[in-house]
């Protein structure tokens, strides 16, 4: 069995529309602009890494550098498909991406969600992971919807 990380291509957008419909994270039409300047710009500092399970991307994971910052990396997305979930994957992802945050001397990890009781177990996901709980933004979403914003150190 395949089960290789990578960096995505261009011919992974479709499968990777696929896994973020299976989570309905967010309208999947958005994905191909998402990707746009990763795919089109060779000097694009944003990161995207997809896990292959015998060849089809079946996980996709996004950060990028933190505007104004020195060292600070934002993970925008993360996403299992539904099918693979519960099996390890996107531990397995955030342990890639800190690991190569990490060998490109980057200090910080920010992960940001929101605090709906349905994120519940996406909170925990990052609790687990020993990451920190350092703010909350008050209807940020939306009325009523909280964002939580998690911070790890990278030993970089």
């Amino acid at each position: 069995m395949d089960t290789t990380i990578r960096e995505v291509i261009e011919k992974d957008t479709n499968a990777l529309k696929r896994v973020i419909d299976s989570n309905e994270l967010f309208p999947s039409e958005l994905l191909h602009g998402m990707l746009e300047d990763y795919l089109n710009n060779k000097d694009s500092t944003d990161i995207w890494l997809t896990r292959l399970d015998n060849g089809i991307p079946v996980a996709v994971a996004y950060c990028a550098p933190e505007r104004m910052t020195e060292g600070t990396f934002n993970l925008y997305l993360i996403a299992v498909h539904k099918d693979f979930q519960g099996k390890g994957i996107g531990s397995e992802m955030m342990s890639y991406v800190e690991r190569l945050l990490e060998k490109k001397k980057q200090r910080v990890l920010i992960v940001e969600t929101s605090a709906l009781p349905e994120f519940e177990l996406t909170r925990k996901f990052y609790d687990d992971l020993g990451y920190h709980r350092e703010a909350t933004i008050r209807d940020f979403y939306q009325d009523g919807e909280d964002k939580v914003i998690f911070w790890k150190k990278l030993s970089g």
